[in-house]
Parts: structure tokens; sequence; C-alpha cells
């Protein structure tokens, strides 16, 4: 394994830990459970621009910036072989799959929530 998949994987660790740390305080104190199961019509965090957003938008932002670095590294024929090369392409998947995952996510809690919450109105309309 080359130094620069090495240090992209601690990157994505810290990263990671850093994601974790401001999401899971998040989620316990603005999304009502009961049962063990989220109640979307007292959670409101689903329906506004919250911080979950801000830091998909962030790492989304990252991505696009590691993608076309490495597209530079490869368009002037840098290989795997460069540690850069296997920086980039590892952060670029990686957040690439995050991010993607937690857009389908966020897609289906708030589609729910709007059900919940207005699903008569629009079911009737």
């Amino acid at each position: 394994m080359g130094i620069g998949w090495i240090v992209s994987l601690i990157v994505a660790g810290v990263i990671g830990i850093l994601i974790m740390a401001i999401t899971i305080p998040l989620d316990r104190k603005y999304v009502v459970r009961e049962n063990g199961k989220i109640n979307y019509k007292k959670t409101t965090i689903y329906l506004r621009w919250n911080v979950f957003d801000t830091l998909t938008l962030i790492l989304a932002i990252y991505t696009i910036i590691c993608v076309q670095v490495l597209n530079v590294f490869v368009t002037n024929g840098h290989t795997v072989e460069n540690p850069y090369v296997q920086f980039f392409t590892n952060q670029s998947q990686a957040w690439t799959i995050v991010t993607i995952a937690y857009l389908i996510s966020r897609l289906s809690m708030t589609l729910k929530a709007i059900k919940v919450r207005w699903g008569d109105e629009i079911d009737g309309a």
C-alpha cells in the first residue's frame, strides 16, 4: 500500500470522526424518536436547511476539488504510482459514495416528513 493511500485513509478517518462529532449530538437534540422510530410529524429538522446539509455541501465541494486535482494529475501523465494520485483517487471515491448516500437518505427522510405532515392534503388535491 502506497504512502498516498495511507495518508488518504488517515485524512478520511479524521474527516469522518469530525462529521460524526458534529452530527451525532445534533441528531440526538433535534430528531424526535418515539418507541425507537423517528416521529416525522414532530421532527422539523428535515424540512429546513440545517447543519447536516451544510456539512454535505462542504463535503461535495471537497470531493469536486479532489476529482479535479486527480484529473489534472492523470492528464499530465502521472500514474497510480504517484502518491498524490493515490491520495486523490481514494478521497474522490470515498467522499463521492458518502455524499450520494447522504443525499438519498436526506431525500427519503424529507419526503417521509412531507407525507406525514401534509399527506392528506396532497392526496386530496
